[in-house]
């Protein structure tokens, strides 16, 4: 009791921390004159136009986040926050379209692409007076008009809106992919995500049956790979394609390996028809964007080269860019809106190649709601608030948007808000949904929407599956001819027999079945659940499944607050053990930020750790932090396999390794990228590695941690703030259940001569 009672006080006392610091910069708008518009107020406490001050009154409009607060630009009070949508409401559209929140080559690209005719239909309209057209006009006279809505519009008139009034607009605009039913109206789509701790072919394959056994998966089958290098993209391309091929579903549904879309292109390069549709995460501005490795044009190359039947999928979310040190002063809703006008823009790209309008081009986004953490935002009401807007944002981009409704396990989100979030979103409808055996991703480690939640939400809401889909479902009979469910339904070792069988083997039934059941087990003897039959309603995960998640969400949090102790520190061979700026876990949890710079002291000792190198600094220099999950690092058979292997692969390669483990208590991935900075700053000529060794997010039951690589010259590593996520390469998934830790120092040392 006593223990609890001091976590509880300390994490209080970090989120009153936090909040005073995020107040701090917090927007207070006072008295407000009737009828005036967002300019006018700013003119009158300036005394001229201030770009910082137009930034905040934007920001203050929208609903608080706790990621806008960090940007200063959330309102400080209810009444600051209604005295912003007021003089929001009073402002025109031209005149936000006339002063950019923030101008880079993708805003210029959004209002390049942004339909002048249109516009020119709608300029003098204000934004109260928008709100009140998407209201009460039918689609008909929304979709004349939608091309003329620059993203910054699109993203300052949600703000506007109540949740039932976002819900109003997204049940009366509908984008549909070619050739489908893929979001239109009544329609909920489902992309199924595969995912397995080691890229295990039977892991993959058998999640993919999995879902098709409960009637879901529609849109894409998508991996997120554990090893994005050619050869294990190839290899999961390969093993999804394999499914479709069999099925002969390739004119109803594609596949695709979330790896970097170079790796996707470089895959197609190698064996042409490996891939079918190609990925990439987007964010809001140019700078934010580098951090993914992207440009603009390499994009725009991308979309030219999309000539077949399928176009791009994007990934997006509220708060990457201002997680990732690119906020720019403005807030999180607009940054979203700008990814979308970004799509948009490459759809038309797609467009223009093919020679077919821009609604006849096969892209959608799935906008990853709650996947970064609270510093984002925290609370199931935001996670509902955020799919509103995006739902809204994306539709009236005319795209495709599908929603991510998730949450990482640091988040007071639990497994069972998750139902009650897809309740007050549904009936938005949006395009489609994630689609897991279960709740909670074997991989990723976060929590999103089951393949079951999929079935309650079709019989609660009456939503249907693409018709195309749901007419093979019916040939592999879990569905029958009325449309109910089947004996089969729920059963993938049925759906695996049927593949088997689509794939010309001609053993009996028995024998093929049996082998699925094997299969089954396999996968879940490699802590991949599966979802088998159904509990009491047919959206009920089966009981014994149902306890298995939940006990991992609980060990998850068990995992979140555990910390390195001393003994473990000291076991560490010639462990360096330092500090981030995050002054206890508490902190570190309720302000990310904090862990990515090293504390003064933990400088102080790096600073001498290079001065004993005397210029002769090793090639490769291995940094230890906690992360998200100590216990991942702690664990037996973990850490020590991969650092003996990794020392004796470094020797076999040639390079030298660092005889010091520096450790780092409090440490996030970019806490690496600082101890680079320190120690390699002034080491000549030769480029120079840190392999950061860090536990990833709980929650998988793995207890598996990542290794970021980096590899650069010294001059690069001089220059602060010049390493990033985009010269970094990651091994995740390492453990001694997923990824062998021994396996993962081989890969590093490989990847690291490949850099």
């Amino acid at each position: 009791m006593l223990k609890k009672g001091k976590l509880a006080a300390g994490i209080t006392g970090a989120l009153v921390m936090t909040f005073l610091a995020g107040m701090a910069g917090a927007v207070t708008i006072g008295s407000i004159k009737p009828g005036e518009d967002v300019f006018q107020y700013v003119n009158r406490s300036k005394g001229k136009f201030d770009l910082s001050l137009y930034q905040q009154v934007i920001g203050a409009a929208n609903a608080f986040k706790e990621g806008d607060e960090g940007l200063g630009v959330a309102a400080d009070s209810e009444m600051s926050r209604q005295n912003a949508r007021k003089l929001l409401a009073n402002t025109r559209i031209k005149d936000i379209y006339d002063n950019p929140l923030f101008v880079d080559g993708q805003e210029k690209l959004i209002r390049k692409t942004t339909d002048k005719a249109k516009y020119n239909k709608i300029k003098s309209m204000t934004m109260g007076e928008l709100k009140h057209f998407l209201l009460t006009r039918p689609e008909a006279d929304i979709k004349s008009i939608m091309g003329g809505l620059h993203s910054d519009v699109i993203g300052s008139v949600v703000k506007l809106m109540s949740n039932d009034e976002l819900i109003r607009v997204g049940q009366k605009i509908f984008n549909t992919l070619p050739g489908s039913k893929i979001g239109a109206k009544g329609y909920l789509s489902a992309r199924i995500q595969p995912n397995s701790p080691t890229d295990n072919k039977e892991d993959i394959q058998l999640q993919v049956l999995n879902g098709f056994a409960y009637a879901v998966g529609d849109i894409v089958i998508g991996t997120n790979p554990v090893d994005s290098q050619l050869e294990a993209t190839l290899r999961v391309e390969n093993a999804l394609k394999e499914i479709v091929t069999a099925f002969k579903l390739e004119k109803t549904v594609p596949w695709c390996v979330l790896a970097h879309i170079d790796g996707q292109a470089a895959a197609e390069k190698e064996v042409p028809g490996s891939t079918a549709i190609w990925f990439q995460s987007l964010a809001g501005t140019e700078s934010a964007n580098k951090t993914f490795d992207l440009t603009i044009q390499k994009m725009i190359d991308y979309a030219k080269m999309r000539k077949g039947p399928y176009g791009l999928y994007f990934e997006t979310g509220q708060g990457a860019d201002y997680t990732n040190g690119h906020g720019h002063g403005f807030d999180m809703v607009v940054h979203e809106s700008r990814k979308y006008g970004f799509a948009r823009a490459l759809q038309q790209e797609i467009a223009r190649t093919k020679g077919v309008p821009a609604d006849q081009v096969w892209l959608h986004l799935n906008d990853v709601a709650g996947f970064i953490g609270p510093e984002v935002f925290k609370t199931r009401e935001q996670l509902v608030r955020c799919c509103l807007e995006d739902i809204v944002m994306g539709k009236l981009h005319g795209l495709v948007l599908g929603l991510d409704i998730c949450s990482t396990l640091h988040m007071p989100v639990t497994l069972d808000d998750l139902e009650w979030c897809q309740d007050q979103i549904a009936p938005a409808n949006p395009a489609y949904l994630m689609a897991l055996p279960t709740r909670n991703d074997p991989m990723l480690s976060y929590l999103t929407t089951g393949f079951q939640d999929h079935v309650r939400l079709r019989e609660k809401f009456g939503f249907k599956v693409n018709d195309a889909m749901w007419k093979f479902f019916q040939k592999i009979e879990v569905i029958d001819a009325k449309g109910k469910p089947t004996k089969h339904f729920g059963d993938p070792a049925w759906v695996y027999y049927k593949f088997r069988q689509a794939k010309g083997d001609k053993r009996s039934f028995k024998e093929i079945y049996a082998e699925g059941q094997k299969s089954i087990a396999n996968v879940r003897g490699r802590g991949v659940d599966m979802a088998v039959g159904y509990g009491k309603n047919i959206w009920d995960l089966e009981p014994v499944t149902n306890k298995r998640i939940h006990d991992l969400y609980d060990d998850a949090k068990v995992s979140l607050w555990a910390e390195f102790t001393p003994e473990f520190i000291n076991s560490i061979p010639n462990a360096v053990s330092i500090k981030s700026q995050s002054h206890d876990r508490e902190n570190y949890i309720a302000a990310p930020s904090t862990g990515e710079e090293l504390s003064k002291a933990a400088v102080a000792t790096l600073q001498k750790l290079s001065a004993t190198w005397g210029g002769k600094a090793p090639d490769v220099q291995v940094v230890i932090s906690d992360g998200l999950n100590a216990r991942a690092i702690m664990d037996d058979g973990h850490l020590m396999p991969y650092l003996n292997e990794l020392k004796k692969q470094c020797k076999k390669a040639g390079m030298s390794l660092s005889d010091k483990n520096i450790v780092v208590t409090g440490g996030r991935v970019r806490a690496g990228y600082k101890a680079g900075e320190v120690l390699y700053g002034k080491a000549g000529s030769k480029p120079k590695a840190i392999v950061h060794i860090i536990g990833e997010r709980p929650g998988s039951g793995h207890h598996a941690f990542s290794a970021y690589l980096v590899k650069v010259q010294p001059g690069t590593w001089a220059k602060a703030g010049a390493v990033d996520h985009d010269q970094s390469k990651v091994l995740s998934g390492i453990s001694d259940t997923g990824l062998l830790p021994a396996e993962a120092a081989r890969q590093t040392v490989k990847l690291l001569m490949e850099m």
